[in-house]
């Protein structure tokens, strides 16, 4: 089965009204798809209570794909909040309990940053992580395209096949060291992660000033960029069970539109959905 929807469910205003408030937002958006990327937990270990809340707001079939937050993997560079790798690990493993509960972990997302090169210590630190989540499917994707250079390709994949990671796939920017290139090829027999960043290759590269977040997933999948994908995800298909793919170009808000049409594309229909809310005429009419 491929599973498609988009990362975080707050700033996608094409799908709500007007003055909707956050709270109620994700309900709306598990009318429109099947799964979702937390990606508050990348920027702080979220209280249970707030997962809490979310599965309870979404259908049972829903799914969460939950980001690793930034001190595992290697983002924070400034204070942390934790004495030990141990305490921090420890800390987000206990936030995973409802989702885990309520049987709604798709699963979680560790995705290294740029500067985090194939060399023998961060394989290191990858298996050390790896092990402290040894009871949860977790997606491993890279930011340094050292990991898929000739001599390490096929070492890679194999490591990640013997760890247990699955492989989190990417559509995005050719930009030198700091991106990596599509590799189809599934490492768990059960799931794959695909994640589609755009190919706004100019703004990929964070510049010496200005707001680069803003422009770095800036961009628009044409149709025939999306139809290239359905003949890469049949290839897939052959080695994986479940494709997870989540559309992360909103910067100009086109994640959501890039979705719906990839789903048009392929056919999909997804049941189990939230029922969607009624307009104001549906409600009178």
């Amino acid at each position: 089965m491929i599973y498609i929807g988009v990362t975080g469910w707050g700033d996608h205003d094409v799908l709500y009204e007007a003055g909707v408030p956050s709270r109620d937002k994700l309900g709306i958006y598990a009318g429109h798809f099947p799964i979702v990327e937390v990606d508050a937990s990348f920027y702080a270990v979220q209280p249970k209570s707030n997962a809490e809340k979310w599965v309870s707001e979404t259908p049972d079939d829903f799914r969460f794909v939950v980001k690793a937050y930034q001190g595992m993997t290697g983002h924070q560079r400034g204070e942390e909040y934790y004495e030990s790798k141990e305490e921090m690990f420890d800390a987000f493993i206990d936030s995973l309990t409802p989702y885990v509960e309520a049987n709604k972990l798709g699963m979680v997302l560790f995705q290294t940053p740029p500067w985090f090169d194939c060399r023998k210590e961060n394989v290191d630190y990858l298996r050390y992580s790896r092990e402290k989540l040894r009871d949860f499917p977790v997606a491993l994707e890279f930011r340094n395209r050292t990991w898929f250079e000739p001599s390490f390709y096929e070492k890679t994949l194999s490591f990640m096949k013997q760890e247990n990671w699955i492989h989190g796939i990417c559509d995005e920017p050719q930009a030198g060291e700091g991106s990596i290139p599509t590799v189809l090829h599934a490492t768990n027999k059960d799931k794959t992660l695909i994640r589609f960043h755009g190919r706004n290759v100019h703004g990929w590269n964070k510049p010496p000033e200005g707001n680069w977040r803003k422009v770095r997933f800036l961009y628009r999948y044409n149709e025939k960029e999306l139809l290239e994908w359905k003949e890469k995800l049949e290839q897939l298909q052959k080695q994986t069970k479940d494709i997870y793919l989540l559309f992360n170009n909103n910067s100009g808000g086109d994640a959501v539109d890039n979705a719906k049409q990839l789903i048009a594309m392929l056919g999909l229909e997804y049941d189990g959905l939230a029922p969607k809310q009624l307009g104001l005429f549906d409600e009178l009419f």
